[in-house]
């Protein structure tokens, strides 16, 4: 039988999937889908930015060459991809694909106005799973959670965070896409091995207790 959480999630993707406010479509000009998660009983959250170009192939978040970082990153946090699909809650700021950067490098960055529709979905799951752990991803989903400060001031440390579903443990990760150079710079690394270091014990304690 379906437990509360269980029912009460997948009432959510059904109106999250039928959703169509910010009219996306339109300036992809392709048929944009919201991109949901499939986890069924999570502890965990993990809030990206925003779907890139291939979830609108896979429809399932991070299925692209960001998201096969993303899941090397969780495996050294002691969870495989699979298990992570199906036990941590895999968010986002925005649910629909954006569009390519202007730049060329990377994609759009959701406007304000697109965050601001989408984040009742957002706030809702917050109040459904009421997570143990939420793991930011990327500046837009960091600066959400634990406010704008540099990232190396961030990542590698724990935060206590109150939002919607009540009290966190949040653990920053830096955006795995290509596009950013974050990891690549002096002594970042090491703040992304402590990070993981601090989710597995985490996930631990979350998942497995």
């Amino acid at each position: 039988m379906a437990s509360t959480l269980e029912r009460a999630l997948c009432a959510h993707r059904d109106a999250l999937s039928a959703c169509r406010a910010c009219g996306i479509a339109e300036v992809v000009g392709a048929e944009v889908l919201p991109i949901v998660s499939l986890a069924t009983r999570p502890r965990v959250m993990l809030v990206g930015q925003a779907p890139g170009k291939t979830e609108i192939t896979a429809q399932r978040p991070f299925a692209g060459r960001a998201g096969k970082t993303l899941f090397r990153w969780l495996e050294r946090a002691g969870i495989d991809e699979a298990a992570a699909r199906e036990r941590i809650y895999i968010s986002a700021i925005t649910r629909c694909y954006p569009g390519a950067s202007p730049s060329g490098r990377g994609d759009r960055v959701p406007t304000p106005r697109e965050q601001a529709l989408c984040a009742p979905w957002l706030e809702a799951e917050l109040r459904i799973i009421r997570p143990a752990v939420v793991v930011p991803v990327g500046r837009l989903a960091i600066t959400r959670f634990v406010g704008a400060r540099p990232l190396d001031e961030l990542i590698g440390v724990e935060h206590v965070i109150r939002h919607e579903g009540g009290e966190s443990i949040a653990i920053p990760l830096p955006h795995p896409s290509g596009a950013s150079s974050w990891i690549h710079e002096p002594g970042h690394a090491a703040l992304l091995d402590r990070a993981l270091a601090r989710l597995q014990f985490r996930l631990e304690e979350s998942l497995y207790s």
